[in-house]
């Protein structure tokens, strides 16, 4: 087996840890690239994307941090759509801080629980 990046380790350390205190639960799962942010949530129990959004499809402007906060009122209106209320937020091999922070908060803005 091959030795796993420091992020790799980071990524799958953050993720056994959010699974396990998922309880059935759907995950908020977050990437961020160097000019978009990308947000999912998945039913890790059927393998299957209920809602996303991302930058690519807000299409906000300003600064990225305003353009995480809008992507995260925007899975937030889906995701009540499909009738999810509560989540748990996968920040990834991310701090939460900045981009990632601003999502989770634009989430919470727009009604989800976590």
């Amino acid at each position: 087996m091959p030795k796993l990046s420091a992020y790799d380790r980071r990524k799958f350390r953050t993720r056994n840890r959010v699974r396990r205190a998922a309880k059935g639960k759907p995950r908020l799962s977050v990437f961020r690239s160097l000019k978009h942010i990308y947000a999912q949530i998945i039913d890790d129990e059927k393998g299957v994307t209920l809602a996303a959004s991302s930058t690519l499809v807000v299409k906000a402007t300003g600064r990225k941090t305003d353009q995480a906060r809008e992507v995260g009122r925007d899975l937030a209106r889906r995701a009540l759509a499909k009738g999810i209320t509560e989540v748990v937020f996968d920040r990834g091999p991310y701090k939460y801080h900045g981009r990632v922070k601003a999502l989770a908060e634009g989430a919470r803005e727009g009604g989800l629980k976590f």
